[in-house]
């Protein structure tokens, strides 16, 4: 046997023998991941039970009634308006929080990203403070803020701006002020990231060249920072699309985001099989999200 040969040979046993070693882990993982998936994709496509739960036979009317619904009378038909309702609020207000979380969090990285070396882990502490206090309060926090006999509208009336206080609360908009309080650092952090490794002397370049701020930003600074934006724009996306605590204390009962209504079918709905398939095609989405960022990852690597 030849010297290549006998490599090649090693190569394939250290190879088998690291596939057993992790095979442990990885029934773990599949047990503990993809268990609890597999259990919900199959009662998506079971029937409701008649005091909740699941049974036989199997069906779809759990993926039909996610965007339709039919007439318990003469059987028609015709979209599911509430389905999405909801939908559409989670997803607008989703994108409106990354898009808010985008035009402050950029600044405020670039602010501590040009702070001289010593004062940098400072202001990062400073931002990743809300971490250390429960979703929850920091929810309770806001609606302190935004109530009707909040702060906000005390000193507005205070300053003679309104008459009467302003109705935020239980309102989308509450939602939407929530989420982007809560979930603003999740951009900071990636966008801080990226803009660390930036290198000052292309907008040097840039300036030396008769370029403007704005030709600057556009040309020089997003398309080297992007990889962060990515990052940041997934990592808000996609738990404020899943929010639950958020939009149930401050949007209220009555507008719900499809977080609140899985919720609810699993709960007083007792609609096992529709809460499954809300659960699936939220998990699609999510996956989307994740494969866009695989894919512009990639190419960021390809193009470097």
């Amino acid at each position: 046997m030849t010297s290549g040969a006998a490599e090649a040979a090693g190569l394939r046993r250290r190879t088998r023998a690291g596939w057993l070693l992790s095979t442990p882990a990885l029934v773990l993982l599949a047990a503990g991941a993809a268990g609890p998936l597999l259990v919900v994709l199959v009662f998506s496509f079971l029937s409701q039970g008649e005091y909740g739960g699941v049974s036989l036979p199997f069906s779809g009317e759990a993926w039909f009634r996610i965007f339709l619904q039919r007439d318990i009378f003469d059987g028609t038909v015709s979209a599911a308006d509430a389905h999405l309702a909801i939908f559409w609020r989670s997803v607008w207000i989703s994108l409106a929080t990354t898009l808010i979380t985008f035009a402050m969090g950029l600044p405020t990285a670039w602010f501590i990203a040009t702070r001289p070396p010593g004062q940098r882990s400072l202001w990062l502490f400073l931002i990743t403070i809300p971490f250390w206090t429960n979703l929850l309060i920091r929810t309770f926090a806001i609606m302190e803020v935004i109530r009707n006999e909040g702060l906000l509208n005390t000193a507005l009336l205070s300053l003679g701006v309104i008459d009467q206080p302003i109705q935020i609360l239980f309102t989308d908009w509450a939602t939407l002020i929530g989420t982007t309080y809560v979930y603003l650092p999740l951009m900071v952090l990636p966008l801080y990231a990226a803009i660390d490794r930036f290198d000052m002397r292309l907008l040097e370049a840039g300036y030396d060249l008769y370029a403007s701020r704005w030709s600057v930003l556009r040309r020089v600074i997003l398309p080297l920072v992007r990889p962060g934006i990515v990052a940041g724009c997934i990592l808000v996306f996609i738990p404020s699309l899943g929010a639950y605590v958020t939009p149930r204390i401050l949007g209220g009962g009555k507008n719900m985001m499809i977080g609140n209504f899985i919720e609810l079918q699993f709960g007083q709905a007792r609609n096992w099989p529709l809460g499954a398939a809300l659960s699936m095609a939220l998990m699609v989405v999510v996956m989307a999200a994740l494969l866009v960022y695989v894919r512009v990852s990639a190419r960021e690597g390809r193009d470097d």
